[in-house]
């Protein structure tokens, strides 16, 4: 009896454990997707290799405060000189010092704003810019199309290298796992990979995804709908109530910032805009010179001030005498302070103090380093806290970096990405577009 119960035992067993196998292979076939064959692959032409990131629009400028539609531009350059040039503020009203700035941490109190005053003994006005720029602009919207090439590596990181997991036949748990690892090497980050992830197991499956073609637009449209398309990306850069926009650069040094100021000046300039450059970079006087020589490029005058001199000081001079030329807008290139500076940082929020105790600032623009990766998304979080960023501008996006730092930047500050550096030319700022960014990162 005792004999027929453990032979009873054993075959139950046995049973239980095919029953388990038998299951755990049809889980395994369920949780398997099976692509077909892809289609015999052809060489890519070397603008196909490059990525060739072109820009769907031109830029998009919106007056201060970013609630108004854009005004239509005014007339091209080359410009009518007007009837009376540039000159130093003598005309103002009889010029208020701006009061010492104090050696200590503690926030200056900011100047009276009535009566407009002329700039401070540490503040010089630059010579009158001439009426034309000393160099030919290419328009905004044209020089976009001529972007090419600038995100190969980018390109072969995630998007030959997702293309080529998601294509290559069936993705079981290991095919899964490489894709993950394939989207935080690339720098898009934890949160934003498991997001991605998710959605195209979700949708592959759903949707019935088979072929080779389906999963590329597939994973174009999730990887755009990680970039946010929704955010306002126009420029805040187009006088509102009489008052030029007032546009803040910021960022730590080495980051492409003072560049950066120089360019944008360019394709306000290029889309008939009348701007004036702040140099409140004091501590680097290479800074100020550097921006002396982009303004005499683009026919901009230039407010800077001695070696050493309060950046908030200067920055307010130079909102000031934007306000009282009638200037578009007011691009101030402050110092590439330190994200590990708590002092220098306390000094950044000052500058923004001080000038909104003339006119609000409309943009506070973050320069970031794309190369950094985890570091550049540090310095981010340190910024935003102190000034409260309004758009980032990703550099050096042109063949080194790993591109995924443009999903992190946006999640984790929810705050978008306006411009992207696509070179070293003088021209090579362009505005971020999603659509046109996964192209480039896909090959499309």
């Amino acid at each position: 009896m005792n004999t027929t119960w453990i032979i009873v035992a054993v075959v139950a067993v046995l049973l239980l454990a095919l029953l388990a196998l038998v299951l755990g292979l049809q889980l395994r076939r369920k949780r398997r997707i099976s692509l077909s064959k892809p289609a015999e692959r052809r060489e890519l032409t070397r603008e196909e290799r490059s990525g060739d990131y072109q820009a769907g629009t031109g830029f998009s400028f919106t007056e201060g405060g970013g609630t108004a539609t854009a005004a239509p531009p005014k007339e091209p350059l080359p410009r009518v000189a007007p009837t009376e040039p540039p000159t130093p503020p003598v005309a103002l009203p009889e010029p208020v010092a701006v009061p010492e700035p104090v050696a200590v941490p503690e926030p200056v109190t900011a100047p009276e704003p009535e009566p407009a005053p002329g700039p401070g003994e540490d503040t010089v006005v630059a010579p009158p810019a001439p009426v034309k720029p000393a160099e030919r602009i290419d328009p905004s919207a044209g020089r976009l199309d001529r972007l090419r090439g600038r995100l190969a590596r980018s390109q072969s990181t995630v998007g030959q290298g997702l293309l080529g997991l998601l294509g290559a036949g069936d993705l079981d748990e290991e095919a899964w796992e490489e894709i993950e690892d394939t989207l935080i090497m690339a720098d898009l980050g934890s949160t934003v990979t498991q997001r991605v992830v998710d959605r195209l197991r979700e949708d592959i499956a759903t949707r019935q995804v088979r072929t080779e073609a389906e999963v590329r637009d597939l994973l174009r449209q999730v990887l755009v709908d990680n970039l946010h398309p929704e955010y306002d990306r126009s420029l805040r850069a187009l006088p509102s109530d009489g008052t030029p926009a007032v546009l803040l650069v910021v960022g730590v040094n080495g980051t492409g910032k003072t560049t950066t100021t120089g360019k944008l000046a360019r394709v306000l300039v290029a889309d008939g805009r009348r701007i004036l450059l702040g140099a409140a970079d004091t501590f680097r006087a290479a800074a100020a010179d550097q921006l002396q020589t982009w303004g005499e490029r683009v026919g901009a005058e230039v407010v800077r001030g001695k070696e050493g001199a309060d950046p908030a000081s200067v920055a307010f001079d130079a909102v000031a005498r934007g306000v009282a030329t009638g200037v578009d807008a007011v691009l101030v290139d402050t110092a590439g302070r330190l994200h590990t500076k708590t002092g220098l940082m306390d000094e950044l929020g000052k500058v923004k103090r001080v000038v909104e105790k003339k006119t609000p600032v409309d943009e506070v623009l973050l320069v970031i380093d794309a190369t950094t990766g985890q570091n550049g998304l540090m310095q981010a979080r340190v910024f935003k806290e102190v000034v409260d960023i309004t758009g980032v501008v990703l550099t050096k996006l042109d063949g080194t970096a790993k591109g995924g730092i443009v999903f992190q930047v946006q999640h984790e500050l929810g705050v978008p990405v306006k411009l992207v550096g696509l070179g070293e030319g003088a021209d090579d700022l362009a505005p971020f577009t999603p659509e046109a960014f996964v192209d480039a990162l896909l090959g499309v």
